[in-house]
């Protein structure tokens, strides 16, 4: 059988399921038009991907293959190449609206048959017992840890594949693509599950806090395949300590799940009609870090220069976004889509629903974080703050954590507070008990 191998989410060779397929195989990696199109000349995910789609070209030369990399939309591209000579096309499942519709389109020129790869369950694997999905998530990770539990989990081996012969030349550049090259620090990934695994017995408790170093920092790697999810957990489930790293992992897949079985979320409330309020100027504020909440600024200026967020300060961020300012979450999704080096569609969507309250969780719309309890209890002497707001290197660490010193005194080159937090939570109180909530 003749198969064009379609890496996406799946950058690497150990434990990859589309190298265990036998036969005659066309592996290709396509940087999506439609994708790039949105995106600015020195997006860092770019370099990034860039970088690791040709590590992936060598490592599949050494093998014995090869990786053609394009440049256009997926349409395009296969209908430049010789379909007829293929019986199928292979790739790992992606769940978001523009991949599936993508792949959909792709399936009308040739087979197209999707493996599960980029999250250790398939989307109808955990269900409850009359066949509907779990809306919940500890029930859902009771039934997926004893199905863990109970099963030693599959990973692939490579076997022996013939490469399909082509005269394809395919000389793809940042230049080309009209991207500029940016520097992005990845340390090897060796190196950090060493570290995590070092670091489990203080994860549980430690990983909330801004400058912990506790954290797996392997959240790009999962995104983009460089790691595979299921050797990832075969590590960890050896480990002492290691069930609250684990939930996390099965955290990913739930909101996955969640996005298969409800693709509407993606755009819309899944409960509550309150839709937030739109205002240009409070968003402008917010994602230039202006908007004189250190915390939230601190965080907001970590993302533009790294593409990187703490996951506590992205859950303060939005419920700043969304409850103090009464944006709408889906401005703020966007946002993150922007600029995160790890953006995954289901996470982010489904964490912004759950930060704005109108997400499957089954806590209320009335879960509003303190911006500056958090900062207090989690980075107490402002290290985290004044790492990225340097202009307040100087200001005593207690009066980062105070909303009225803020408000009273003036700052040199730093806004006032746009908003008294305590009023902010009532107003949005109050928006979501005068509508229609139920």
């Amino acid at each position: 059988m003749k198969r064009i191998l379609w890496f996406r989410r799946d950058l690497r060779v150990e434990d990859n399921p589309l190298l265990s397929l036998e036969g005659e195989v066309f592996p290709i990696f396509i940087f999506d038009k439609n994708i790039l199109q949105h995106l600015e000349k020195n997006d860092k995910r770019i370099s990034f991907i860039y970088k690791y789609v040709h590590s992936l070209k060598e490592k599949l030369q050494s093998i014995g293959l090869d990786l053609k990399i394009f440049y256009g939309t997926p349409l395009e591209v296969f209908r430049s190449l010789h379909i007829e000579d293929f019986d199928e096309v292979v790739a790992s499942g992606d769940y978001d609206s523009y991949a599936k519709q993508r792949d959909i389109e792709v399936s009308h020129l040739l087979h197209f048959r999707y493996i599960n790869d980029v999250y250790l369950f398939e989307p109808n694997e955990i269900l409850k017992k009359d066949g509907s999905p779990y809306l919940v998530f500890t029930p859902y990770y009771k039934k997926a840890i004893a199905k863990l539990k109970s099963q030693d989990i599959e990973t692939f081996k490579r076997v022996k594949q013939k490469l399909y012969n082509s005269d394809y030349h395919c000389d793809i550049t940042l230049a080309l693509m009209g991207f500029e090259e940016e520097q992005v620090s990845v340390a090897p990934i060796d190196k950090k599950i060493k570290k995590l695994k070092m670091n489990l017995k203080d994860y549980k408790i430690k990983r909330d806090f801004f400058n912990s170093d506790v954290t797996s920092d392997l959240s790009a790697e999962l995104r983009f395949g460089l790691l595979s999810i299921r050797e990832l957990y075969k590590e960890m489930q050896v480990q002492n300590d290691s069930e609250a790293f684990i939930r996390q992992l099965i955290f990913r897949d739930f909101y996955a799940y969640l996005l298969f079985h409800f693709p509407y979320i993606e755009t819309n409330n899944y409960k509550y009609k309150f839709k937030g309020i739109e205002d240009e100027e409070k968003y402008k504020r917010l994602c230039t870090a202006q908007t004189g909440v250190p915390v939230i600024d601190a965080g907001v200026t970590q993302l533009l220069k790294t593409g990187k967020m703490h996951n506590r300060i992205r859950m303060v961020v939005a419920s700043f976004f969304t409850k103090d300012l009464l944006l709408p979450w889906q401005w703020g999704e966007k946002f993150f889509a922007k600029y995160l080096l790890d953006y995954d569609a289901a996470s982010n969507i489904l964490s912004w629903q759950w930060s704005a309250g109108t997400g499957v969780d089954p806590q209320p719309y009335f879960r509003i974080f303190n911006p500056y309890l958090q900062s207090k209890k989690f980075d107490k002497d402002g290290t985290y703050i004044k790492k990225y707001l340097p202009l307040l290197k100087n200001i005593n660490s207690k009066y980062l954590h105070d909303e009225e010193y803020l408000f009273n005194n003036t700052l040199e080159d730093y806004p006032k507070p746009m908003v008294k937090h305590k009023i902010a939570a009532k107003i949005v109180l109050d928006k979501f008990k005068n509508k229609d909530i139920s």
